[in-house]
């Protein structure tokens, strides 16, 4: 598990004794094929690693004007929002096949800016860096459709 979080861009940078804090709160989930995962406007309180398997994020998932944001593999993440704010879920996330995912509540992420701040700050940094990165490529995408 540990070394599932070493490879996670989002944690990138993070010391040992801060990935050893996330590996201990850390739980593992499975979703078949098809499943919805977290639902749009749901409470959001987890972070989702992804170990193997794949999922689709989309926007009014089911409904006419539907929207796939991304899809997303082994090593990637979603939930992460659940750090910085407790807003509902702001997307549906379904399992496009066979998932295995380690859930980490947002509780963890505030233990460790208790008992780490410095690594809690690098993990915020990340998060900004993925959040402008993900922005960006949704600003090409819509720009591409209009």
């Amino acid at each position: 598990m540990q070394q599932l979080l070493a490879t996670v861009a989002l944690l990138g940078g993070l010391n040992e004794p801060a990935l050893k804090l996330l590996t201990r709160e850390a739980r593992r989930v499975t979703a078949s094929a098809g499943a919805e995962i977290l639902k749009e406007g749901d409470p959001g309180h987890h972070l989702f690693l992804i170990e193997s398997g794949s999922v689709r994020i989309c926007k009014k998932y089911g409904q006419p004007g539907e929207t796939e944001l991304c899809r997303l593999g082994p090593g990637d993440f979603f939930g992460e929002m659940c750090i910085l704010e407790t807003l509902p879920r702001s997307a549906t996330v379904q399992a496009e096949s066979d998932v295995v995912l380690y859930r980490i509540s947002s509780i963890a992420f505030y233990h460790l800016h208790q008992q780490l701040p410095e690594q809690f700050c690098l993990l915020v940094l990340n998060i900004a860096r993925d959040l402008s990165r993900r922005l960006r490529r949704l600003d090409e995408i819509f720009a591409a459709r209009h």
